[in-house]
């Protein structure tokens, strides 16, 4: 069982770190899950929903500031702010996994098909992905919100509106990192060899290929979940996102307290943007440690820092480590280290 969750992608890396590493990770480990429980326990924490504006026929009233009743104050229009940002969490990972789900499979589905193949087809689908990349992505979300739902929808509208938005911008990136990975594994010797026994390019593509070229995913996916929350809440900042009364978001809530800066109201637009901060430096966090731990060169600097005055077994070989005998480096036998001229000059 212990060598079960070792092998869990997050707790590898979490072991693997260490000093300041290990701290941002389990810093951005903390703040994302503290994120998620949030917004799939979002019932049971917020104490109104998140278009509520009365309780027992009373009305809460617009710019209440924090009180025991609403322990963060109430909004512009009415709503109870610590609500929102609750129920504004569950919208948010709404988005996140629907966009990044649909990215990841069109991406994955084109670059391998592009880099598999070529020709023709790979050019006409690498210039369009370069053309899509070189918009501003914001730019790209807002045009293709307003193609889709008109700007402004209900829930369900809403966060598919949101999330193909995203996705049209996540889809490159997906793309040019699948087909950089198979255009390098598909000249591979076991690739090949598969071919020569008669394997179909399906087979080929989807049971070699596929399997070898998806290990950035996970690093990918937490970087691109930041960047999707800061798209949703630009796309609600901006006017485009989800109606207040079919969901919660964050941007939106942003948008409507511009005013109450300038009159002092601080609270409306605090705990909304405070949110989206601590979300996206969290996940910006983890996906950062994931980064370097994975970078071969850094894991070998952090395991010569470890223990300072002593040989780390890190290896440039296939054999892998090199680990001395029972007498230690000392005992090592000075002939082993030497060539065939070394040693015949000892005889």
């Amino acid at each position: 069982m212990r060598e079960f969750w070792g092998r869990l992608p997050v707790i590898h890396q979490l072991r693997q770190s260490v000093g300041l590493q290990r701290g941002m990770l389990v810093t951005g480990l903390v703040i994302t899950g503290v994120f998620l429980l949030t917004a799939l326990l979002a019932p049971l924490l917020a104490p109104y929903g998140f278009g509520q504006l009365r309780e027992d026929g009373v009305s809460f009233g617009a710019q209440q500031p924090p009180s025991s009743a609403h322990p963060l104050g109430t909004t512009v229009g009415g709503y109870d702010v610590l609500s929102r940002v609750i129920w504004g969490a569950q919208t948010a990972v709404f988005v996140i996994v629907v966009a990044v789900l649909l990215s990841i499979f069109a991406g994955v589905l084109l670059g391998l098909v592009s880099g598999y193949f070529g020709g023709t087809l790979d050019r006409i689908l690498v210039v369009v992905c370069d053309a899509i990349y070189a918009f501003p992505s914001l730019l790209l979300a807002i045009v293709m919100s307003i193609v889709i739902s008109g700007g402004e929808s209900n829930l369900i509208g809403g966060v598919l509106a949101a999330a193909i938005s995203i996705t049209v911008v996540f889809i490159p990136q997906y793309f040019r990192v699948i087909r950089a990975e198979t255009v390098r594994i598909k000249a591979e010797a076991y690739v090949e060899s598969a071919k020569v026994l008669g394997a179909s390019n399906a087979r080929v593509m989807f049971r070699h290929v596929l399997r070898n070229a998806t290990r950035t995913l996970p690093l990918i996916f937490t970087l691109n979940a930041s960047e999707a929350i800061l798209t949703l809440a630009g796309l609600g900042f901006l006017g485009f996102g989800i109606e207040p009364t079919s969901a919660a978001e964050w941007g939106y809530d942003l948008n409507k307290s511009l005013s109450d800066v300038t009159s002092g109201i601080w609270w409306t637009a605090l705990f909304p943007g405070l949110a989206i901060v601590l979300v996206v430096l969290g996940i910006t966090l983890v996906g950062e440690s994931l980064n370097d731990l994975a970078d071969p060169r850094l894991r070998g600097r952090r395991a010569s820092e470890q223990a300072p005055g002593t040989v780390a077994e890190i290896s440039v070989v296939p054999g892998g480590a090199l680990t001395a005998g029972p007498g230690g480096l000392g005992g090592l036998e000075p002939t082993a280290m030497l060539g065939d001229e070394g040693r015949e000059a000892q005889a």
